[in-house]
């Protein structure tokens, strides 16, 4: 219960002042960024996929099951995954 609290902001504590800031990439035209959320000694997968349009920015977010020891091996996998989101959705990524 205590992470889908955290997940939906209902009572979790913000991120500390000191937590690094996300990794971006471009790719394809849309900028992956890798923003691992620590979680005791791991780090959970999480990023964000997002686009500048005409109409304003436009951003998907993505929290994963998987975990990791290192936080480098987080922001890689985080990579990946965006950029599989952007292979596989295109712009449908932000309906």
């Amino acid at each position: 219960m205590s992470f889908l609290k955290k997940l939906f902001g209902l009572g979790g504590a913000a991120a500390p002042a000191d937590e690094p800031a996300a990794e971006t990439r471009d790719y394809k035209g849309y900028v992956i960024a890798a923003a691992p959320l620590r979680e005791g000694a791991q780090w959970r997968l999480a990023g964000s996929v997002s686009r500048e349009t005409d109409k304003g920015r436009q951003e998907h977010r993505f929290i994963r099951a998987d975990v990791f020891a290192d936080r480098a091996d987080a922001i890689r996998f985080a990579f990946m995954k965006g950029e599989r989101l952007v292979d596989e959705l295109g712009e449908n990524v932000f309906l």
